[in-house]
C-alpha cells in the first residue's frame, strides 16, 4: 500500500477523535481567551474564511511541520495571526484577496515566516510592536500556544506518524479560528439574539 494511501486510511479511521480532539481544545483556548478579555465565550464563524483556510492550510503546514520541532510554539502560535491578519483584510478589502489561490505567500514573503506575526500585527492590523495591544496579542496567543502544547503531550502521540501529523493539523486549525475570532471581536462584531418568525 503506498503511504499516502496508508494515511488517509488512517485519518478516516480516526475522523470522530480528531473532531474530539479539536471540540476540548477548542473549548479550552475560548475560555482561555475569554478570562483574558479576548473573547466571550465562543468562536465568531466566518464560512468565506474557513473556505480561505481549507486553501492555505497544505503550505502553511509546510512551514508549520518544518519548525515543531524546535520552534513548537510558532508553528502552532502563527495559524492565529494568520486568522486575524485574513480577518483583517476580510472586514475592508476582501474582494481583492478572496479569489487569489495563493493567499498564504502574500502572509509568509514580505518578512518570511518566522517573521509573520510582526507582518500581521504591523501590516495588517496597523500595531506597533510594542504597543499594549500588540504585548496583549502576543501575550495571549503565547498562552494559546502553550496551552496547545499542552494538550498535543497529553495524546502521547508517537513522533513523526500521520496521527502526530494529523493532531497538528487540527491544532492550527483551532489557532486559527481563534485568530478570527479575536480579531472579529477586536473589529466589534457580535452575536446578536434575532427573532425569526416562523410561518404557521
Amino acid at each position: 500500500m503506498e503511504q499516502g494511501s496508508r494515511y488517509n486510511l488512517i485519518n478516516m479511521n480516526n475522523v470522530e477523535f480528531y473532531d474530539q480532539y479539536e471540540e476540548r481544545l477548542t473549548k479550552v483556548l475560548v475560555d482561555l481567551c475569554t478570562s483574558k478579555g479576548f473573547l466571550s465565550g465562543q468562536l465568531y464563524m466566518i464560512d468565506e474564511l474557513d473556505e480561505k483556510w481549507t486553501q492555505l492550510a497544505p503550505n502553511y503546514m509546510a512551514d508549520a511541520v518544518a519548525e515543531v520541532n524546535e520552534y513548537p510554539s510558532v508553528a502552532i502560535a502563527w495559524a492565529a495571526y494568520l486568522g486575524m491578519g485574513l480577518t483583517a483584510i476580510w472586514d475592508t478589502v476582501w474582494s481583492d484577496y478572496k479569489d487569489i489561490e495563493n493567499l498564504y505567500d502574500k502572509f509568509r514573503e514580505p518578512r518570511g515566516f518566522d517573521a509573520l506575526d510582526e507582518y500581521v500585527l504591523e501590516e495588517l492590523l496597523s500595531l506597533e510592536l510594542e504597543s499594549e495591544m500588540a504585548n496583549s496579542i502576543e501575550n495571549v496567543l503565547r498562552s494559546c500556544a502553550h496551552l496547545a502544547i499542552s494538550m498535543i503531550r497529553k495524546e502521547e502521540t508517537e513522533p513523526q506518524t500521520a496521527t502526530s501529523f494529523y493532531i497538528l493539523a487540527s491544532t492550527v486549525k483551532v489557532l486559527f479560528k481563534i485568530g478570527v475570532s479575536i480579531e472579529l471581536k477586536l473589529l466589534g462584531y457580535k452575536y446578536e439574539k434575532m427573532e425569526v418568525e416562523l410561518p404557521s
